[in-house]
């Protein structure tokens, strides 16, 4: 009989402890806790911010980035453009240089050649004509550099002012 009491304990034991564990489930399976429903929705809305300020930051680093090299290649096409011009400059230059040579050769042989001073003369209009459109062009590219400078500046003697009268 003592075997039976015994056997009689464990078995209520082992029942006390499957009704502990079926009260555990019916309160897991009551529902989730509301503090982490809430800390769960909470993140979502974070990681949904965080993504659409991903999603602009890189919207605007796109648009700078193709600006900037929009401004690249009209840089490069401006310093291009001076390239020729000096490259003119330089040719007008050396044919002016050599009609300058031929010039005092006549003049020392004590011959004035009519068609020397004119060809001198034309190499030199062609020389000014090419140191002038050396200028332009240099003045472009340097406008074109100091351009995004000033109005970067303006920009912030608004934003100074704006702050003054504030």
């Amino acid at each position: 009989m003592s075997d039976i009491d015994e056997l009689q304990r464990r078995i209520t034991a082992a029942m006390d402890r499957v009704a502990a564990g079926l009260e555990g489930l019916d309160k897991g399976a009551a529902g989730p806790d509301p503090e982490m429903v809430q800390a769960l929705e909470d993140e979502r809305t974070a990681n949904a911010q965080l993504s659409e300020r991903v999603r602009i930051l890189k919207t605007r680093a796109e648009s700078e980035t193709a600006t900037l090299r929009t401004q690249v290649e009209e840089s490069q096409a401006r310093m291009a453009q001076l390239d020729i011009e000096l490259q003119r400059v330089r040719r007008a230059n050396a044919q002016l240089t050599d009609a300058c040579a031929a010039l005092q050769e006549a003049n020392a042989e004590g011959v004035g050649d009519a068609h020397l001073i004119n060809k001198a003369m034309l190499a030199e209009l062609e020389g000014l004509r090419a140191a002038r459109a050396a200028d332009v062009a240099e003045s472009s590219a340097i406008l074109a550099a100091l351009g995004p400078l000033l109005d970067s500046a303006g920009d912030s003697a608004d934003t100074n002012e704006a702050e003054e009268d504030a």
